[in-house]
């Protein structure tokens, strides 16, 4: 085993890796270990982009409005104040590193999302910003002696004592050479769970590790019912997806059923832009109502030069695919974003000391219930930069702690078995734990977990056994929270509560070893 220190490990290479790792760097040594290359995140293929107040028209209490209707009742107050207060100062950051936003006659150009009610989503690359801004940064991070990069790294344990963190342990997926990483300070990025389902938005790589290792180790869990099913993902009958960006509807893009008709008009007066989970659902209505599995999205009354403009990425992807985007390309929602995760202050700090959370796996309180269009891009910066800032102030004894020398390794015989089980928890995700769920569905699903946790041939400190774990671990969470949740609400529907309840204005909490709890949201004091 290889044994490293530093004063900083991050863990994951999104947005909130790299912008956490470059604004650490200023005070100390910094290791990056991330489970592919460095380029592989969701932040990577974001198209929409990073929604602040920027405009004199625009102000962040409007931000903060639409961010709280969007987050539909459980939204904490406090960290969506910061948000929309701290997210101007981290665009101005961001400027004055050299990363370029799209302009317009001089100015920065502001596009409209779902949700929103001003102008305020930056873009980078037309609807590439994700992709921008990863390579921007990943640039900062090439260019400084603070930071190693560990590639290719599956961390399969944090390094906790008496709810203290110092560190994590991972194994190279490609020479097999197992890794210890000792810090002062330990921030995990590594992104959602949404790849846990059949049809995902996500890289294959997003199962919720992270969500995993914090829950085993002590960490509390916060709101795992909730994920966020994109409407608009790319349609074709193989399986293949990709994203059509919340802005092609931004910019007018209509929404029709099967017979060519504008559903979404009688539905909510924003109509295409309507929050998400009821532009979601509305599409999932419209599937069963005529038995299709999919929708049209219609852009042909709309200017195609702008468009191919706007969204070259999209125009290709979709040529590639034989659609053409200038016309109706079939779409239909798919998994995209994992709304809750590791519950964590205002700082991103959890419960067990010196470990933080930033990005999609965290759970800052901002999202509510439904996270507002490109909302997340920006809570990577503002609490990945609080996150390192309240680090520093925490003492650490990393040199009184000794590691065991546990070591895992792969054995090859099990990955077929691993591969076809990981398919069936996938389908019975995406059919019981999907847009519509059921207190019968999720137990069928609670079923299939635990069949599998008796069926598969589990080994000590193995490789597809640890990823077998923590794939039951995260679907447990995630259908134990929608079953413990009688209401619907956002991004979490049951059939068999339709309603919202205010019963249920908080937050769900799982805690290893401990009962699913309900705490209260945090509301606005007098």
């Amino acid at each position: 085993m290889l044994h490293k220190q530093f004063d900083f490990l991050i863990i994951g290479s999104g947005l909130a890796g790299l912008y956490s790792a470059i604004e650490a760097s200023k005070y100390g040594s910094v290791a990056i270990v991330t489970k592919s290359k460095l380029d592989v995140s969701n932040s990577y293929y974001a198209q929409g982009g990073i929604a602040a107040v920027t405009s004199d028209t625009d102000f962040p209490e409007l931000h903060l409005e639409d961010t709280i209707v969007a987050g539909r009742g459980l939204c904490d107050y406090t960290p969506v104040d910061i948000l929309v207060n701290e997210g101007p100062e981290r665009i101005k950051d961001l400027i004055e590193m050299g990363m370029q936003f799209d302009t317009e006659n001089g100015e920065l150009a502001l596009a409209l999302e779902g949700g929103h009610h001003r102008r305020r989503v930056l873009h980078a690359g037309g609807d590439s910003t994700g992709k921008k801004l990863v390579q921007f940064l990943i640039q900062k991070v090439l260019d400084s002696n603070k930071i190693e990069i560990f590639e290719n790294q599956m961390v399969y344990q944090l390094l906790v004592a008496d709810k203290h963190c110092f560190g994590a342990k991972s194994f190279n997926i490609t020479n097999h050479r197992n890794l210890c990483v000792q810090a002062k300070s330990t921030i995990l990025t590594l992104g959602g769970a949404s790849a846990v389902y059949q049809r995902s938005t996500n890289p294959e790589t997003t199962v919720g590790d992270g969500i995993a290792l914090a829950y085993q180790a002590g960490a509390q869990i916060a709101d795992m019912e909730f994920i966020q099913f994109h409407p608009s993902s790319f349609y074709t009958d193989k399986g293949y997806t990709f994203l059509i960006s919340e802005a092609v509807r931004g910019e007018g893009a209509h929404l029709l059923n099967s017979n060519g008709e504008r559903f979404m008009l009688e539905i909510h007066d924003l109509a295409e832009l309507a929050p998400r989970d009821i532009v979601a659902r509305s599409i999932f209505n419209e599937m069963q109502k005529y038995n299709t599995n999919h929708v049209m999205l219609s852009l042909k009354h709309l200017d195609s030069e702008k468009l191919r403009k706007r969204f070259p990425s999209i125009y290709e992807k979709c040529k590639e695919s034989g659609a053409d985007f200038l016309s109706e390309i079939p779409i239909a929602p798919a998994a995209h974003y994992t709304v809750g995760g590791i519950k964590t202050d205002i700082n991103g700090q959890t419960n067990i000391s010196n470990l933080y959370a930033c990005g999609e796996l965290a759970s800052t309180g901002v999202m509510g219930a439904n996270r507002l269009a490109s909302n997340s891009l920006l809570e990577c910066l503002v609490f990945g930069k609080r996150a390192i800032a309240h680090s520093l102030g925490v003492k650490s004894d990393r040199e009184n702690f000794s590691s065991n020398r546990q070591e895992i390794e792969i054995d090859n015989t099990l990955s077929t078995v691993f591969l076809n089980l990981s398919n069936d928890i996938a389908e019975a995700m995406n059919n019981k734990v999907g847009i519509v769920r059921s207190a019968d569905g999720l137990m069928e699903v609670l079923n299939v977990i635990a069949e599998t946790e008796k069926s598969f041939p589990f080994k000590r400190n193995e490789y597809y056994s640890i990823r077998m774990k923590n794939l039951l671990s995260v679907c447990s969470l995630m259908a134990n929270a929608a079953l413990a949740r009688k209401e619907s609400r956002g991004g979490h529907y049951r059939e068999d509560f339709i309603t919202e309840n205010e019963d249920f204005l908080a937050h769900s909490i799982q805690e290893l070893n401990k009962e699913l709890t309900f705490v209260p949201i945090e509301v606005k004091s007098e």
